[in-house]
C-alpha cells in the first residue's frame, strides 16, 4: 500500500518536536531532538535511520510519554498527546492505540508468565473481553506473527530470540493498534530471524492498516519495507522522502555516507564510499544549544562558511525534503567517475 494511497490517514504527525533531559532550575539540560517534524499513515512504514545518538529512540519514546517533551506537538490518530502525565498517560495508553516494540524481547517479558499469559497481558489492562476472549485474541495474534498457538503454554526462557521477538510483536497486535512503534527489532536477530520479522511488518501494516514506524541504525533492514525514510542527525532531520528516492539520490551528504556504507542498499545512481569521505568524526556529544550552524558541518566535505553560521532550514519538493545549504549543488563537487558501482 503506498503512501499517495493514504494521503488523508495520518496516524501520527510529529511538528517541531524537541526533547530535553536534565533540565532543572537554571540549568539548560541537554536537548537530544531539536525542532523534528514528521508522519506517518495508516498503511505505511516509515524508517527512522541515524548513528547512535541521534536521536532515534528518543523519538519514539516522546510518543508515548517516555522522554519529556520541551516544544512541539504530537497527535496520534488525531488526538494530541503531547507531554501527557499522570492520568491522562494512563488513560491514552489503556486504548491500546499505540504499541511499542523494544529491541531486547527477553528484558520486555516477564519470565515468570507463559507467552499465552504475555500475549493477552495487554487486553486485560484495557479490559478487553473475558478470559476466555482474550485467550482467543491471544492465541489469533500469535498466528498472525507465525507461530503455533500451542507455544502459549512455553515461558519466554524456553524460546529462540527470534520467538521471542515475535511473541513481543504478537503483544504489541493483539490490541489491534493504530501505531505500532518499533526500536532496533531485528539488530540482536541473525539474518534468517531478521528477514522473517521484517516481513511480517510488511504484513501486517496490510492486515491492520496500521502505521508502523522502525527505527535502526541498519539502512539494509528499511531498503526492503519502508515506504518512506527519515534520516536524524544529531537530533535534527536531515532528509526524508520516499525510500527508493532517498537511497538512490539522497539530497544530504549525510545520508548519502549512511547509503555509501551500506552496499547492500546501493542503487544504480548511488555514491561509492570512495567518493565521499567524512572531515572527520566529532569529539563526542556537544549540547545542540552549542551548534550555531549545522550540526554535520565537522564532518561534512562541502562546508562553507553559510554551514558554520545558520542551520539550514528544511526545503521540501516533490515529497523529499533536506535540511542542507547546498542540497542541490554539493552532487556537482564530486569528482567523476560515473556515481555507479
Amino acid at each position: 500500500m503506498s503512501a499517495e494511497q493514504n494521503e488523508g490517514s495520518t496516524l501520527l504527525r510529529i511538528e517541531e518536536l524537541s526533547v530535553t533531559f536534565g533540565r532543572r532550575g537554571g540549568r539548560p539540560g541537554r536537548q537530544v531532538l531539536d525542532g523534528v517534524s514528521l508522519h506517518a499513515r495508516a498503511g505505511e512504514i516509515l524508517g527512522v535511520i541515524g548513528e547512535t545518538g541521534s536521536g532515534k529512540t528518543t523519538l519514539a519514546r516522546a510518543v508515548v510519554g517516555l522522554a519529556p517533551v520541551s516544544g512541539g506537538r504530537i497527535t496520534v490518530d488525531g488526538a494530541e498527546v503531547t507531554g501527557l502525565r499522570g492520568r491522562a498517560l494512563r488513560e491514552f495508553r489503556r486504548t491500546g492505540r499505540v504499541q511499542y516494540l523494544f529491541q531486547d524481547p527477553l528484558r520486555s517479558l516477564d519470565p515468570d508468565l507463559t507467552v499465552g499469559a504475555l500475549v493477552a497481558e495487554p487486553l486485560a489492562a484495557t479490559g478487553t473481553g473475558s478470559r476466555e476472549q482474550r485467550a482467543d485474541r491471544a492465541a489469533e495474534a500469535l498466528r498472525r506473527v507465525g507461530l503455533d498457538a500451542g507455544i502459549a503454554d512455553r515461558l519466554p526462557g524456553q524460546l529462540s530470540g527470534g520467538q521471542r521477538q515475535r511473541v513481543a510483536l504478537a503483544r504489541t497486535v493483539v490490541t489491534r493498534p493504530r501505531l505500532l512503534l518499533a526500536d532496533e527489532p531485528v539488530s540482536a536477530l541473525d539474518a534468517s530471524n531478521r528477514n522473517h520479522v521484517l516481513r511480517l511488518f510488511d504484513r501486517l501494516r496490510d492486515e491492520l492498516d496500521v502505521a508502523v514506524v522502525v527505527i535502526s541504525h541498519d539502512l539494509s533492514s528499511l531498503a526492503g519495507i519502508a515506504d518512506r525514510i527519515a534520516v536524524l542527525y544529531r537530533g535534527r532531520l536531515v532528509e526524508q522522502g520516499p525510500t527508493a528516492e532517498v537511497l538512490t539520490r539522497p539530497l544530504h551528504p549525510y545520508t548519502a555516507l549512511l547509503t555509501a556504507s551500506a552496499p547492500s542498499v546501493r542503487r544504480e545512481h548511488s555514491i561509492r564510499a570512495g567518493q565521499l569521505r567524512p572531515r572527520a568524526d566529532l569529539p563526542g556529544w556537544a549540547l545542540l544549544e552549542d551548534q550555531r550552524g549545522c550540526g554535520f558541518a565537522a564532518r561534512c566535505p562541502f562546508t562553507s562558511d553559510a554551514c558554520q553560521v545558520a542551520p539550514p532550514a528544511a526545503g521540501s519538493a516533490g515529497g523529499r525534503e533536506a535540511a542542507c545549504h547546498h542540497a542541490s549543488t554539493w552532487r556537482e563537487q564530486l569528482a567523476a567517475p560515473a556515481l555507479a558501482d
